[in-house]
């Protein structure tokens, strides 16, 4: 509450993991409606979360860290974006708990900065792959020009470690060039290729206009082992493995049903952008089959683009989370 110092213990999964505050204010209302909505048809209700509407001091010192930074947005149509934008650590920077700011020399994969423009929603995930450290954001773009780009915080919150990869990177190859973007609406074999063998995955949906104080862009991590995806044809089978139950993802999915899935080729830079319609089976055989899923969602492919070295940096997977391993493959129930 105002004027006082708190930290809050919030589940995740069977751990728990502290988020210490400051004289801010923890928001009185945490969710949307289709979140709420999730939260009763998981059958958990609604847990006790700090999302915040600023950040507290170790979420400003934590954004800087990173070389990396994944976002997401809506595009003229409404359908959701996923991207995720590079620099030199520093390159985002928290001027103020209210505020982040984007360098002007951030490396925008292909147009993508076209897509965040001024007085947009827009979600961001702040992911250590080197520590399995994250932290949400969640703003409206106040100004995007030759000064970088600056993000009004509504929403603040920590994600606990779960299903994430350690990972160690470093600059790409010297003298190495982004490939044109390559537009598709069905998956060939190099895209089914990376899909199949992915081991994270990063998902943005969105409220839509059903939500506007509580709700707007979000983008989240999803990990698991190789083979965690299932594909058929044109249609992805993700499982939901057991978190911090506040359910951003499938309580948006449940209001919007649109969403977009990036893949990132950490050996290569190359990224995989889909987007497609969504639909969460909260209880299905297939879910009680597969080791640790608590349910499935479908994502039904509507179109996607690929670009070669897309961004300027790789990772070396260090280590499979302890978490993940404890997962199932499709491969297993089929």
């Amino acid at each position: 509450m105002a004027g006082t110092h708190r930290a809050t213990a919030r589940l995740c999964g069977n751990a728990t993991f502290s988020d210490t505050g400051s004289s801010m204010n923890i928001q009185p209302e945490l969710f949307h409606t289709g979140e709420v909505q999730a939260h009763a048809l998981a059958g958990s209700g609604t847990p006790a979360a700090a999302i915040r509407n600023f950040m507290p001091e170790q979420h400003r010192q934590f954004f800087p860290l990173l070389p990396y930074l994944m976002l997401a947005t809506t595009d003229d149509s409404g359908w959701p974006v996923a991207n995720i934008v590079t620099g030199a650590p520093g390159f985002v920077s928290s001027p103020d708990p209210q505020h982040l700011h984007i360098t002007a020399d951030a490396h925008w994969p292909g147009s993508s900065k076209q897509q965040f423009l001024s007085a947009k929603q827009v979600g961001m995930l702040g992911i250590d792959f080197n520590t399995r450290r994250r932290n949400r954001a969640n703003g409206v773009i106040q100004q995007t020009g030759d000064e970088g780009v600056s993000i009004s915080v509504t929403q603040s919150f920590g994600n606990c470690p779960r299903y994430i990869q350690l990972r160690d990177v470093y600059a790409a190859p010297p003298g190495e060039v982004a490939q044109p973007v390559q537009s598709f609406t069905d998956l060939d074999a190099a895209a089914r290729k990376l899909i199949h063998n992915a081991d994270s995955l990063f998902v943005a949906t969105t409220s839509g206009t059903h939500e506007t104080s509580m709700g707007g862009p979000d983008i989240s991590h999803r990990g698991g082992m190789p083979g965690f995806i299932r594909i058929d044809g044109n249609t992805l089978t993700i499982p939901d493995f057991n978190g911090n139950k506040y359910f951003n993802t499938l309580g948006n999915m449940l209001l919007e049903p649109r969403a977009a899935l990036l893949f990132v080729d950490y050996a290569s830079g190359g990224l995989l952008h889909l987007q497609g319609r969504t639909e969460v089976l909260w209880q299905s055989k297939e879910a009680a089959a597969l080791t640790g899923a608590e349910r499935i969602w479908r994502f039904h492919i509507n179109g996607g683009w690929w670009q070669a070295h897309a961004i300027p940096l790789r990772w070396s997977l260090r280590e499979i989370a302890p978490t993940t391993a404890r997962t199932g493959v499709w491969t297993e129930v089929s």
